[in-house]
């Protein structure tokens, strides 16, 4: 099946014979947003830009990877808007509290569930982020690339067939997202083929992470390292998807 422009970034994906090719893409897909944010691209001097991010904000995962990016003016900038709306929020909500009158049964209650109002405002704060909402946004349409190509395309269903599998994380997010792309016939041929492949390859990573703990044995000195050499970052990427090994996306100056 000849590429198309959408279908290449996947197809990319699926060749490097990662682990999970959408952790491949979630890394690609994050650092260019990071780059769009703080490169030298400037975008943070913008203001439809930095009223989106004023308003989203950054997720603690964000912020380390953007304090780790490097742009320490561009950091500023982000900051120094976003605090202004974010002290304007907070004293708004503030204006409005008023504490609840206790009972016993708010006694047991768990707080996270209670309605209060500063704890609700601060909750929102923490989910909202700008680079998370749109990574979720271009991964929807990869998604829909993804079943695109395994309906129309035997040599992408062939490569997953005989690949590595994904990390659970997104394993589970392919699954879920099947349902409203596939039919009963396409679903059968789907789990028959994705269910067998994710039991094959956990059991490869397991082995070989196995074998790691095998080699400090002593008596494995001399022994092959086999596949086991990267057995952790694999090991961890497999069950929660992501690169632990990686170092930080640094800006290009």
């Amino acid at each position: 099946m000849k590429e198309q422009l959408y279908t290449i970034p996947l197809n990319d994906a699926v060749n490097a014979d990662d682990e999970c090719c959408f952790c491949f893409i979630q890394r690609s897909v994050e650092q260019d947003l990071l780059d769009f944010v703080l490169g030298n691209s400037a975008s943070y001097m913008e203001s439809d830009i930095r009223d989106q991010t004023d308003r989203a904000g950054f997720c603690r995962k964000h912020f380390q990877q953007m304090f780790d990016y490097g742009n320490t003016l561009g950091n500023a900038w982000i900051l120094k808007t976003h605090y202004r709306r974010m002290i304007g929020e907070m004293q708004k909500t503030f204006a409005g509290f008023r504490p609840g009158k206790s009972s016993l049964k708010d006694k047991f209650r768990k707080a996270e569930g209670s309605g209060n109002a500063i704890g609700v405002w601060v909750r929102e704060k923490e989910s909202s982020c700008y680079i998370c909402a749109q990574f979720r946004e271009t991964y929807e349409r990869y998604l829909d690339t993804f079943f695109y190509l395994w309906k129309q395309d035997p040599d992408f269903r062939e490569k997953i067939r005989n690949g590595k599998g994904f990390c659970l994380s997104h394993f589970g997010d392919l699954c879920e997202a099947s349902d409203p792309r596939l039919s009963d016939r396409e679903k059968e041929e789907f789990y028959n083929t994705v269910l067998p492949l994710m039991e094959r390859n956990m059991q490869r990573v397991a082995e070989d992470v196995a074998w790691m703990v095998e080699k400090f044995d002593y008596r494995n000195k001399d022994a092959d390292w086999k596949n086991s050499k990267d057995a952790i970052q694999r090991g961890m990427q497999k069950l929660k998807g992501g690169y632990p090994a990686d170092p930080p996306f640094k800006r290009v100056k």
